[in-house]
């Protein structure tokens, strides 16, 4: 449960206690329904839906079934037709039918809808029945791939006696538990609350007033004030934070910086913790990284470069996780080189990779140089890498395990910066106090002679960095 000013909001997630005893021992089961609309195609549902699977399992639930029904759209009242809804019913033990004061008066459009939509899903499904094939299969959850208005869902709920998660709910409730820092727990509160606000039921009466504050407001009206000034507050705390985050980032903007990004699962923390030797986070679930992390790269080179994990994307990433992950997706903005981290295990992973391009494309990320990490390569037979290589020959084929894979991507990643160093002479002298540290440090020493009056550095080192450092100790640009 959460408390903000008095008012108690319970997680997304939210089963009954009597339901909750009887599955202490057992994790909660879970029927999953796939919407398919017809400007989505068969395989993309498919791989939706078992996209859907694993966020659920992430969760903590067992799938026991799945669902599937074609729609003109998903906008009608009960989302899917009233003969699925029977269905959907006889796996949860509810009455299969939303009461008229629940529901309202359907509209000519959605009458027309549900019986285009049924006869549609008969004609392919061969006159399935309205019944479970197995009526030992239970559910204590319905979590559809799709979002819900509050509308639908209290529709949905109502005909099912169950609880109903949609895809927005199931991927905040996984982002809550999984943040651990300050930035990550500030900017999730912010997705929940904006989440939840609009699915509040009234708790009392619909025209129950509060007594002494908010005049004339009902008890839920009340309610969403407290959350839209909770919110506030969590976003300007948020400013501070990431305040503080940019200070940071200006301090390493004139350091070679590399950004990990991809789809959650790809692998980017292995491949972190493989290139940088740091104890980062490794767990094989979906969305196990939240916060940035930045580490040097081991060994160490010269110049320093530093790699930075990111947040895992996913399809139809709610826009509020978007909005407020987005001082975290800013070390991707900044970066000087981006690694696209996929895994190459997975057949869907052109799609994935697609997904992960479009959210930077809203966060403004453009031109930053990029290549392609083809990931988890142990899990792929020979011929299957090989393959991979003459599809995809600007990419690089690794597994994060194999230390020579990471010797590999290591050295590629030093040559992408080497390219655009210039050789040049530097003296140094044995007067100038700082300069060989700042020469050791920011460029790459080729050689090196000790003369009487100082050091004679040939060394290859990016413009600016030769800049700086003649700006600094000889007042020279």
């Amino acid at each position: 449960m959460y408390s903000l000013r008095g008012l108690t909001i319970s997680p997304i997630f939210r089963l009954n206690s009597a339901t909750v005893k009887s599955t202490q021992k057992a994790r909660p089961k879970a029927l999953l329904v796939s919407i398919k609309t017809p400007k989505v195609s068969l395989e993309e549902a498919e791989e939706s839906l078992s996209e859907l699977e694993r966020l659920v399992t992430t969760l903590g639930f067992d799938v026991v079934a799945k669902e599937r029904q074609n729609r003109p759209s998903t906008s009608s009242g009960t989302v899917v037709g009233e003969g699925k809804l029977k269905i959907l019913a006889q796996y949860t033990g509810g009455p299969g039918e939303v009461e008229r004061g629940d529901f309202g008066k359907k509209t000519k459009l959605h009458r027309q809808e549900e019986e285009d939509a049924e006869a549609e899903d008969f004609e392919n499904d061969e006159l399935e029945e309205l019944f479970n094939d197995d009526p030992e299969i239970t559910a204590d959850v319905v979590v559809f791939d799709c979002d819900l208005s509050p509308s639908q869902l209290r529709n949905v709920e109502s005909a099912l006696g169950s609880e109903v998660l949609d895809r927005s709910g199931v991927i905040i409730e996984i982002f809550s538990r999984h943040a651990k820092t300050r930035t990550a727990r500030l900017q999730v509160e912010i997705a929940r609350l904006n989440y939840l606000a609009p699915r509040l039921r009234e708790t009392g009466g619909a025209s129950e007033k509060q007594a002494g504050r908010g005049s004339g407001e009902t008890s839920l009206e009340l309610d969403r004030r407290n959350i839209r000034d909770r919110v506030n507050e969590l976003k300007e705390e948020l400013a501070q934070v990431q305040k503080e985050l940019s200070d940071r980032r200006s301090l390493r903007s004139e350091q070679l910086c590399v950004a990990l990004v991809g789809y959650t699962n790809a692998g980017k923390s292995s491949t972190m913790r493989a290139l940088t030797g740091s104890a980062v986070l490794v767990e094989d679930k979906l969305f196990a990284t939240l916060d940035t992390t930045v580490r040097a790269i081991h060994p160490e080179s010269h110049p320093r470069i530093l790699i930075s994990d990111t947040v895992g994307f996913i399809k139809k990433l709610p826009h509020d996780l978007v909005a407020s992950f987005r001082s975290t997706l800013d070390e991707a903005l900044n970066a000087s080189l981006l690694l696209y981290v996929v895994d190459a295990s997975d057949p869907t992973f052109m799609s994935q990779l697609e997904v992960t391009r479009k959210v930077l494309d809203e966060v403004g990320v453009e031109d930053t140089p990029n290549f392609v990490v083809l990931n988890k390569a142990d899990r792929l037979s020979p011929e299957e890498q090989a393959q991979l290589k003459r599809e995809f020959p600007l990419a690089i084929v690794i597994s994060s395990r194999d230390p020579d894979d990471i010797k590999k991507l290591r050295e590629k990643i030093i040559r992408v910066f080497e390219k655009d160093m210039v050789e040049e002479e530097v003296f140094a002298p044995y007067t100038m106090t700082g300069i060989v540290g700042e020469i050791r440090a920011s460029m790459r020493v080729l050689s090196e002679e000790f003369e009487n009056e100082g050091v004679r550095f040939k060394v290859r080192a990016r413009s600016p960095d030769l800049q700086r450092l003649k700006k600094k100790f000889f007042g020279q640009f």
